[in-house]
């Protein structure tokens, strides 16, 4: 369990990224391709990578990578020293800064009672030569492995900024604490709570705690391992199952029309259109989305008035659905006159 200690001096300083960090989707890209998690989700995606990355030689590569960042409860905070930097390269110039010192430790933590990788050992020591190599290394990797796939991620970070907006503007900072339930949930001391691996307690100490969404982190959010440093939540916006799909369609010009459709009605509106190729209730929508139930039933109250979806009541719950008009909008078929 992860203890965040909150006053409300705390919720007045808190931030919200404007995007995704480059070097945070690599860690968690990286740790998707260890494991089975999110299967549903994330299988084509493993898969497309794995294919991409042997045609490109960087089966290696990787190798050496996921040996500096196993998906397990511990990887070097080094490697991630953004809390929403948009520029790849800004993030690896101030990776490749860290101080010799932190480098020294984290690593050492990071291999402590086991042997040491020759290239660990360099860097630890703050070779020149290996850094330059881990930077190159990491940046050849986001272009197979995350840049591809830059527009579902600006996508899914845009409907994500809008619902945390949307949730601020309408009930203030509590509301926007608020948004990021089931992942955080707070107490009534103020503690902030999460899933967590390990026991950890973070005391903020007056400094701006800063929420980063991430398209490759799932099911829990997670914080630096050491808390001398500046405090980042870095929060999970696991996209629908099917989402690679939809992307290579949009990208295509066949299947849903992501990006127009979010022009024309709005990055939210369009997500809760796409998500409702299956009927869903009002409390589902609001989940699914992470959007609160008075947001999820106002955007559904819109997208029915203008005949893309159709609501009825099941019992005590309003079940909603994508009408033809719907289907036809998010598939981009076009009606003669």
């Amino acid at each position: 369990m992860l203890r965040i200690h909150f006053t409300t001096e705390d919720l007045n300083r808190l931030r919200v990224a404007a995007q995704p960090d480059p070097l945070w989707e690599i860690v968690h890209s990286l740790h998707l391709l260890q494991n089975r998690q999110e299967a549903l989700v994330f299988d084509p995606w493993r898969r497309e990578v794995r294919a991409a990355l042997a045609r490109a030689g960087l089966t290696r590569t990787v190798a050496a990578l996921i040996r500096l960042c196993p998906s397990a409860a511990y990887f070097p905070d080094f490697l991630t020293p953004g809390q929403g930097i948009a520029d790849l390269e800004t993030g690896v110039d101030r990776m490749l800064s860290t101080p010799v010192s932190r480098l020294a430790d984290e690593l050492g933590r990071l291999y402590e009672g086991g042997p040491v990788p020759p290239v660990a050992r360099l860097l630890a020591q703050g070779d020149p030569q290996a850094l330059l190599r881990l930077g190159d290394a990491l940046r050849r990797y986001y272009a197979v492995a995350v840049e591809p796939y830059q527009e579902a991620i600006a996508w899914a970070a845009a409907a994500d900024r809008q619902a945390r907006a949307e949730a601020a503007l309408e009930y203030g900072p509590e509301g926007l604490l608020a948004s990021y339930r089931p992942v955080l949930t707070r107490r009534d001391d103020g503690t902030l709570e999460a899933s967590y691996p390990v026991e950890r307690e973070l005391e903020l100490r007056g400094q701006s705690l800063t929420m980063l969404c991430s398209f490759f982190c799932i099911r829990r959010p997670i914080t630096l391992a050491d808390p001398a440093l500046p405090p980042v939540l870095v929060h999970p916006m696991t996209p629908e199952p099917g989402w690679l799909a939809r992307f290579h369609a949009g990208a295509a010009g066949e299947g849903a029309a992501g990006q127009p459709v979010a022009h024309l009605i709005g990055h939210t509106r369009a997500a809760v259109l796409d998500v409702l190729d299956r009927p869903m209730t009002t409390t589902q929508l609001g989940d699914t989305l992470r959007l609160t139930l008075s947001t999820a039933s106002r955007h559904a109250t819109v997208l029915r008035e203008a005949g893309l979806i159709a609501s009825e009541r099941r019992g005590s719950h309003v079940l909603h659905r994508r009408t033809t008009l719907g289907d036809a909008l998010m598939n981009g078929v076009a009606f003669a006159s």
